[in-house]
């Protein structure tokens, strides 16, 4: 194992290796890993987390946590790291997966080696070389006067609406990725389609691009088997939201910002 001290984010598949404090969780640090057996090697930098460097290193599929600690997927650590923690641990996770999937050349069928000075794979027989990809994704809060459009996708948690999504395809500026989701997933129109902000998000590979529209037409029309229920919502009658630290959330959270007489605390 690498001497270097820092943060560890010890990956089991897509499972982080964390120490449990509670209900809260932490990372890991290198005086952890004593007399653990732990084989870390060739491991991945991915940032800096309070002043120390942060790498990431992938556990063979059986490993075992030791006592204290346990393998969480970070869907179940949202709120039990703190939200910087999370986020390095959303990208070390891409950047695993990413070097695991990427061993051997999608091309000619070699084996890949790691790049000098750039985060890259390289095939030595056909020269392809293989960087970390990205899904980018668009996120949309549709206005209609003081009410927004919040929909259920059938993997939601029991009650919560969200803002709409759907991924980018090839050929496709932003905007245009925002109307035809929209209407694909709810049948209606849209106007004044605007740049909100954007948040990297691990559910697998995305970068989620959010904007706000105005809705310029058209009765909702549901997609099988993609939304299982939409409605306008005021601000007097909100359903359950999605969970801060979201860009869905900051989205709704503008809204209300502007038409709530008592926003959300």
């Amino acid at each position: 194992m690498s001497e270097t001290p820092g943060w560890w984010l010890v990956f089991r598949g897509s499972e982080l290796l964390v120490a449990l404090e509670g209900t809260a969780a932490r990372l890991l640090r290198q005086g952890d890993f004593g007399g653990l057996g732990l084989s870390l090697e060739s491991p991945h930098e991915i940032g800096v987390l309070q002043g120390e460097i942060c790498f990431a290193v992938e556990l063979p599929e059986g490993a075992e946590p030791p006592e204290g600690m346990a393998f969480h997927g970070l869907r179940r650590l949202w709120g039990a790291l703190d939200e910087e923690a999370w986020r390095l641990a959303g990208r070390a996770v891409q950047i695993v997966d990413w070097d695991r999937n990427h061993r051997f050349c999608g091309r000619c069928g070699a084996e890949t080696v790691p790049s000098a000075g750039e985060r890259s794979r390289t095939c030595p027989r056909c020269g392809l070389q293989h960087f970390p990809r990205l899904s980018p994704a668009v996120i949309v809060l549709i206005e209609r006067g003081d009410r927004m459009l919040l929909a259920r996708s059938p993997h939601f948690a029991p009650g919560v609406y969200s803002t709409l999504a759907g991924f980018v395809e090839p050929g496709e500026s932003l905007e245009e990725a925002v109307a035809r989701e929209i209407f694909e997933e709810v049948g209606v129109h849209l106007a004044g389609i605007r740049y909100f902000g954007s948040q990297p998000w691990p559910f697998p590979h995305s970068l989620m691009v959010g904007f706000t529209a105005r809705y310029a037409g058209g009765d909702l029309r549901l997609q099988e088997g993609e939304i299982e229920d939409a409605r306008w919502f005021g601000a007097d009658d909100l359903p359950l939201l999605p969970p801060r630290m979201s860009i869905a959330r900051a989205l709704i959270e503008d809204f209300l910002g502007r038409h709530a007489s008592h926003p959300l605390s």
